[in-house]
């Protein structure tokens, strides 16, 4: 029996990228063996900065779906469906923004961010203003007490604590008061050695076949410092080897750190080694995926399973929160 409970989502505003894959899937996969987890596509959430492009909303719930499940996400060990399925998620953030104070949401460090980081966007709107509560619902409304994320994430977690606490004092105790669950991941750079990211332009889809990572490889920025083939290089700070330190789950490349540092292999060899690493360790997720697109039924009755068990314990929850507002 698992006792703890885990929820965790991602915006489908596209394919992901192995960024994505390194970063958040890989410790799903691990989380599900251990949690009663929760991976829902938050797809109201995309609509808080991407409002007035909605026409590819669909496919990209689809493909983001099947890069999760590719990776390893199995449906017989957690819950995965759709947030817009689901609409008590809708009902508990209108009536848990009658209680959070507008000074909560405005002092959130990412709003004031992301306005300055999209202002090319016309964002500045009650959705974007309000999507920390709909956050906090998407945790409080499946009573999950542990929520994977990152440093950059906390302030989001200690909201959804306050919203619980206030909600439980002026009522009666309903929620938990969730916590940040922080499990090591890698951290893939980009191909430019930046953060990867689509806005950068510097990413590796997880669905990119073998041309694709051997000209993506191709393009990465190496040792700035070396110059010819024979020339000592700097490991730590290449690119590639990061790649290979990400992909290299036996950690068997003490050797070509080595070589490296002592110039006995250049960066095109290098980087040809690391494309057919990259390859080879892919190719079961490529599989996984072929056979997903071939049996889209596979994927409908996932989301529909998944948003049939997500709704019977999101009503639970509803009913204990209009008995304790007397609604």
């Amino acid at each position: 029996m698992k006792n703890d409970v885990v929820m965790s989502g991602m915006r489908p505003t596209g394919r992901l990228h192995m960024g994505n894959m390194m970063g958040a899937l890989t410790n799903w996969v691990k989380l599900q063996d251990d949690y009663d987890c929760f991976f829902v596509v938050v797809d109201w959430h995309a609509l808080t900065t991407g409002y007035q492009n909605t026409e590819d909303l669909k496919e990209n719930i689809r493909q983001m779906v099947i890069d999760w499940i590719s990776v390893g996400l199995d449906p017989k060990k957690c819950n995965i469906f759709v947030q817009s399925h689901v609409k008590q998620h809708a009902e508990l953030h209108l009536l848990l923004s009658m209680i959070t104070p507008l000074s909560w949401l405005e002092r959130c460090p990412t709003y004031k961010e992301q306005l300055k980081q999209l202002e090319s966007r016309e964002i500045n709107t009650y959705g974007f203003l309000g999507y920390p509560v709909l956050m906090a619902t998407d945790i409080l409304i499946y009573k999950a007490n542990k929520v994977p994320v990152g440093k950059d994430q906390e302030a989001h977690i200690e909201l959804s604590r306050e919203i619980s606490r206030r909600f439980n004092y002026i009522y009666k105790p309903v929620f938990l008061e969730p916590e940040a669950l922080y499990t090591e991941f890698k951290v893939l750079p980009g191909i430019d050695g930046r953060k990867m990211s689509k806005s950068y332009d510097n990413y590796i889809e997880i669905s990119a076949g073998p041309e694709i990572i051997k000209q993506k490889v191709k393009m990465m920025i190496t040792d700035p410092a070396r110059i010819r083939k024979n020339d000592p290089g700097h490991p730590d700070i290449c690119n590639v080897y990061a790649f290979y330190t990400a992909f290299d789950k036996q950690n068997n490349i003490q050797e070509l750190k080595e070589a490296c540092e002592k110039g006995q292999i250049g960066c095109v060899e290098c980087k040809k080694k690391l494309a057919n690493l990259i390859i080879t360790k892919m190719q079961p997720i490529h599989q996984k995926r072929k056979e997903l697109e071939q049996n889209p039924k596979t994927i409908d009755d996932i989301l529909d399973n998944g948003a049939k068990r997500a709704r019977l314990v999101a009503e639970k929850t509803l009913e204990e929160v209009r008995n304790a507002m007397k609604i």
